[in-house]
């Protein structure tokens, strides 16, 4: 009896191969959970590895680990990066360039802070997987959760659902651009006080001190101030509720409150698809604070290992583990402490004094005499209004090629573009002209770019990101649950690969063309 079965079964998989797969392929997931870690280097995983045993070494060793995992566009900070995660596009179609083009809103104040700046998805442009999981179920609900408000909000785009983030004082909030007051749920877990219970401890080393390679001496980490462990918390609550962010006690917080938050708004217990959107903060304040080389930022990273573990255990034990898709990826990665950078990298990396570079440019300005005010230098942008009938075009194009033949000179500086040349430039085999393609679109005001030589920076921070270097822009991007191929895979993929992905396990349509795709090598 078996014969007749197979030979039919061979029949129905010889027209089309994807038809054979679709035969065992599992339902849509009941529960979306995307994990964002902030500032998470694309190498810290195989760094770390061998000392991983929670839910890092879980997630990496069982899921599909994409090692070469890029957010592949040029000023990798947090707002854009969290905004290409579930939108599958990148900066130059979300509308959010840079953290200052990000989630600040004086017309959605913070409840309960009417002296805070507001926040909201205001800037976004487009949509994201929430959209189009609502399309088709509209009781697809999410919860948004992160310290960060553009950590929070950028992943779900406009959606006007649950999203909540960490004020200093100790408490989640949200904005009036989400709801007019707090549910009893948010409330009840503010009054737990959790974060303030922090006082008076201190942030110890997991291990034994033997366990780490890294010198706990370096004076030039958190800026020469309480660079050695242990790093104690202030003995005051309210302060402490403020110092918690920059430990690995943050996350914890974080991930306590995403599952009362699952809990009380039911996300993952029907038929429909709902999405749970964590961002962790705190490895992006260590690592901005001690550099990304350590002895904290390793201890933190075993830490939030542990802590990623107890979390996924609390989740599998409130849902069904098979009806989860998981997806952990980073916004963007950070560059060695300038001054630490070993002595084989040339040119030397330096810190580049961003408002020396802007007074060049304002020179340059003034000798073709434009008004000033039309021509405007951010950091590593320049910008003018070309529109503006004050500005001549055989002016301007004198300034800015006078600026860049000057700037190009300086030390730190490693290239400086003209932007629509870069938008005919070689995007396949030059990484960095086609990060500043993906960043802004064709008709920008952006007319200059400066790209910073390896690990030289602009600000006086210990240590940053922001380039469109491999090592702020390589992440981690890992997918877990019955819908993946476990293994790992060196390709080259993008984070804007990751929605589309999502979006076929779950059986719905981008409502628009995406700039990622489906990374089906990955899927059963």
């Amino acid at each position: 009896m078996r014969q007749p079965f197979r030979t039919l079964l061979l029949l129905l998989c010889v027209p089309v191969h994807a038809g054979c797969q679709s035969l065992g392929a599992p339902p849509p997931p009941a529960l979306i959970v995307l994990i964002t870690i902030d500032q998470f280097r694309g190498d810290y995983l195989d760094r770390f590895g061998p000392q991983l045993r929670g839910g890092l070494a879980r997630l990496s060793r069982g899921g599909a680990w994409f090692a070469n995992a890029h957010q592949d566009h040029a000023i990798t900070e947090t707002a854009p990066g969290h905004a290409t995660l579930l939108a599958g596009r990148f900066p130059r179609s979300t509308g959010i360039m840079a953290n200052r083009i990000g989630v600040e809103d004086d017309a959605a104040p913070v409840l309960g802070e009417p002296t805070a700046i507001g926040a909201s998805p205001k800037r976004f442009q487009g949509t994201t997987l929430v959209d189009w999981l609502r399309a088709k179920d509209s009781r697809s609900r999410t919860l948004s959760v992160s310290m960060k408000d553009r950590g929070a909000i950028l992943p779900v785009g406009k959606s006007r659902t649950d999203v909540y983030w960490y004020y200093p004082d100790g408490r989640f909030t949200t904005s009036r651009y989400y709801r007019a007051s707090l549910p009893d749920w948010v409330d009840q877990f503010n009054a737990r006080r959790m974060p303030q219970s922090f006082a008076g401890k201190s942030w110890t080393l997991l291990l034994p001190d033997s366990a780490y390679k890294e010198a706990d001496s370096v004076s030039i980490e958190a800026g020469g101030r309480n660079f050695v462990f242990p790093h104690p918390m202030p003995a005051d609550s309210a302060d402490a509720a403020s110092a918690v962010r920059a430990s690995p006690w943050m996350d914890e917080i974080t991930l306590d409150f995403a599952l009362d938050g699952l809990n009380s708004l039911a996300l993952g217990d029907s038929s429909r698809t709902d999405v749970l959107a964590i961002s962790l903060s705190a490895t992006d304040y260590i690592g901005h604070g001690f550099g990304p080389d350590s002895r904290e930022m390793h201890d933190n990273i075993l830490r939030l290992d542990r802590n990623l573990g107890v979390f996924l255990d609390s989740l599998f034990k409130l849902r069904d583990s098979s009806r989860i898709a998981i997806a952990l990826t980073a916004d963007h990665g950070i560059g060695t402490i300038p001054e630490l950078v070993t002595t084989s990298v040339k040119p030397r990396p330096v810190r580049v004094n961003a408002s020396a570079l802007a007074a060049l440019l304002r020179g340059q300005v003034a000798a073709e005499r434009i008004d000033s005010s039309l021509v405007a230098m951010d950091q590593q942008i320049v910008m003018a209004n070309r529109n503006s009938a004050q500005i001549r075009t055989a002016d301007l194009d004198r300034a800015l090629a006078s600026f860049a033949q000057q700037a190009r000179k300086l030390p730190g500086v490693s290239r400086v573009d003209r932007f629509r040349d870069l938008l005919r430039g070689d995007t396949i085999n030059d990484a960095i002209v086609r990060r500043w393609v993906h960043q802004f679109p064709a008709e920008s005001n952006v007319q200059m770019v400066v790209t910073l030589t390896p690990f030289s920076i602009f600000s006086g921070i210990v240590a940053t990101h922001g380039s469109p270097h491999d090592y702020d822009t390589h992440v981690p991007l890992i997918f877990a649950g019955p819908w993946f191929v476990p293994g790992r895979y060196t390709d080259f993929v993008r984070t804007v690969d990751l929605a589309p992905t999502l979006a076929e396990i779950a059986g719905v349509k981008p409502s628009e063309k995406l700039d990622g795709v489906v990374l089906r090598r990955a899927l059963k």
